[in-house]
């Protein structure tokens, strides 16, 4: 099954490779989301390929896909729905539910800090109890059901902030950068023949859930938890464990869904290279995209250059990987 389900992730690769030109590390981090149930929030400036990135995952996986376009004047229900009232051939009046695009596998909300805190929070329960509440009645989202956000981090002006509480519910803050100079005249090269590639469906909704059963069932060992653990701690400036650094530095540190990320993304990651359990190396590589929304700098950090990316850096250096206990001989 393992070595199924590896097969399985190198042709999505393969199939989204025919799209989008690099970003390796961020396909990896989106799949790894998929596999563990997780939401995601890409930040990048326009034109960097977030949206096509997501609809091109949407076309190799046999799921529905809906996106919507996130404007200030938005309201929560053109999201989740709302009641519309009817009425039968005896003339008695009912109301009936009518679903809004989030009653879809995967939700893209593109441009999320474009609209109000009411409208953003219309998202919170759909992520975290996967239903939605409307009037007296609450729906169930289908199965599998991801949300991936996209917002622009360099234009401000007109844009709405999204709460903590709501950036937690992400598991993976991916932040996705220029392309190399190679990458970007093969972007130029395949983008302007006037051809466009289709992509093959990979996955069925059933073959992802099972996907995601598979992946929760890889190993995680007390060694690699007790890491996970250390590593979330030390970014909490009250902690007794936290270096001196993060103390001067951080306003406060991430909480306890942290590690649960933390140990789920390594989860997927040791699955994805065929492995039966996490290893240290694999919380290392997606600490970033895990910790980098749950750490907020102050302004002594931006004084000296210093952004959550940067004290995370220092924290994977600084904080040593737990070593086995040695046996003691019985005498």
């Amino acid at each position: 099954m393992l070595r199924e389900f590896s097969e399985h992730q190198k042709k999505m690769r393969e199939e989204l490779a025919k799209v989008i030109v690099g970003q390796s590390d961020t396909i990896e981090q989106l799949l790894a989301a998929i596999f563990t149930r997780g939401h995601c929030l890409l930040e990048g400036v326009p034109g960097l390929a977030k949206t096509l990135m997501v609809s091109t995952l949407a076309n190799i996986l046999d799921v529905s896909f809906k996106r919507v376009q996130f404007t200030p004047d938005l309201m929560p229900s053109d999201i989740t729905g709302t009641q519309v009232m009817e009425e039968d051939e005896s003339g008695r009046r009912s109301f009936r539910f009518v679903e809004g695009p989030i009653f879809a596998n995967i939700l893209l909300a593109d441009e999320i800090n474009r609209t109000p805190p009411k409208t953003q929070a219309a998202l919170l329960e759909a992520m975290q109890e996967r239903q939605v509440s409307v009037g007296r009645e609450t729906h169930t989202l289908p199965e599998p059901f991801f949300t991936i956000a996209t917002q622009n981090p360099v234009e401000q002006e007109g844009t709405y902030p999204l709460p903590e509480a709501q950036l937690d519910r992400f598991m993976f803050n991916i932040k996705i950068d220029y392309p190399s100079a190679e990458e970007e005249e093969k972007i130029l090269t395949a983008t302007t023949r006037g051809e466009s590639a289709t992509v093959n469906k990979i996955l069925s909704a059933r073959a992802i859930l099972n996907c995601q059963k598979l992946v929760s069932s890889i190993a995680a060992g007390p060694l690699v938890i007790r890491y996970a653990a250390q590593l979330v701690r030390a970014t909490r400036p009250s902690d007794e464990s936290a270096p001196e650094y993060v103390r001067e530095l951080v306003d406060w540190g991430a909480g306890p869904r942290a590690g649960q990320n933390l140990i789920a993304g390594g989860k997927a990651i040791a699955a994805m290279n065929g492995r039966f359990s996490v290893e240290p190396g694999d919380i290392q590589k997606i600490a970033l995209p895990v910790l980098r929304h749950r750490i907020a700098t102050n302004f002594q950090a931006q004084a000296e250059g210093m952004n959550t990316d940067s004290v995370i850096q220092r924290l994977l250096k600084d904080i040593p990987i737990p070593e086995p206990a040695k046996m003691e001989r019985s005498k």
